[in-house]
């Protein structure tokens, strides 16, 4: 689930709230950067437990309808098409998710369930809704390809959510396309037989990747000092307090990349940290530090200090 290039932003993040907070416990701030890609994990069983819920708010819904005085005919014997949707059934029943959504303690549309009314009236009164409702039956592929669009069309746009989210937790704001788009790739590939073997996505792809981050955070942390040395001449025209903060960290992570991860190309390196800088900095800032970084990685290269491994890797 976590790109390499979102493990690089949440050590920015990381870094600069270091530098914000002005601690000196590196201790503290990499529990901070461990806790925030954790908390990248609860919001998507948050918002795989959101279907189950809706589910709930559903089968309520028919229960009440059918204890009504005047109970229309279709009311006493509803269209249960939706709450027996095989696809949320599966989400619902599955284990594993269960397992997980009660050990990361997973009770948000427990405590708010006024957002999940929010959802399920908007699929309720929704176009794709009553489409999907005009027969009883259905296939396993019908259902998939409703729940896919449910997400992508009420879901996953939804402003109120996303006004939820962001005041849970800020950083959420930066997990969710990567938790959705997670999400949208697991409903796309499951299949009738996911019943009992629906695996969740992992956090990490590879033990390797958690390892990264971490060491990542060490070593420009510890090395701020050489890497702010490295840097001196290296931007004409531009004194040390007009560079932007986010600009000098990021700066900082690519040359540690370049001197201290030997197995990282120098060029992903720098297009990685030329993405993060156009989403993360000012309009100038991707231009100014591919050219610092340009710069140094021709010096290192010619002096001998890219101690890259393997093919491909200047």
């Amino acid at each position: 689930m976590l790109t390499r290039r979102h493990i690089r932003v949440k050590v920015m993040q990381s870094l600069y709230a270091f530098n914000q907070s002005q601690n000196d416990k590196l201790a503290t701030e990499e529990k901070f950067l461990k806790k925030s890609m954790d908390e990248m994990y609860d919001l998507y069983l948050l918002q795989l437990n959101l279907f189950t819920e809706i589910r709930g708010k559903a089968e309520n819904f028919l229960e009440k309808s059918q204890l009504k005085h005047l109970a229309t005919k279709e009311e006493i014997d509803p269209n249960k098409k939706f709450i027996d949707n095989k696809v949320v059934q599966i989400l619902d029943e599955n284990e594993p998710l269960r397992q997980a959504i009660e050990d990361h303690k997973i009770t948000h549309w427990k405590r708010d369930d006024e957002y999940v009314a929010i959802i399920w009236e908007e699929i309720k009164n929704s176009d794709l809704y009553a489409e999907y409702m005009k027969t009883r039956e259905s296939s396993f592929q019908e259902d998939r390809e409703f729940v896919i669009n449910v997400f992508k069309q009420i879901i996953a746009p939804n402003e109120k959510l996303y006004e939820y989210l962001e005041d849970k937790k800020l950083t959420w704001l930066d997990d969710l396309p990567l938790i959705n788009t997670a999400i949208l790739k697991m409903l796309q590939k499951m299949k009738e037989t996911s019943a009992g073997s629906l695996k969740l996505t992992k956090l990490f792809k590879s033990p390797e990747d958690k390892e990264f981050a971490i060491e990542l955070f060490r070593k420009t942390y510890l090395n701020d000092e050489m890497l702010s040395k490295e840097m001196l001449g290296k931007t004409p025209n531009w004194d040390e307090d007009r560079i932007a903060e986010i600009d000098m960290v990021l700066i900082k992570m690519a040359i540690c990349e370049f001197v201290k991860f030997p197995s990282i190309p120098v060029k992903v390196t720098i297009n990685e940290y030329l993405e993060i800088a156009k989403e993360y900095s000012t309009p100038k800032s991707s231009i100014f530090i591919n050219g610092v970084l340009d710069k140094l990685s021709k010096e290192y290269k010619s002096e001998g200090k890219l101690n890259k491994m393997g093919r491909g890797l200047m």
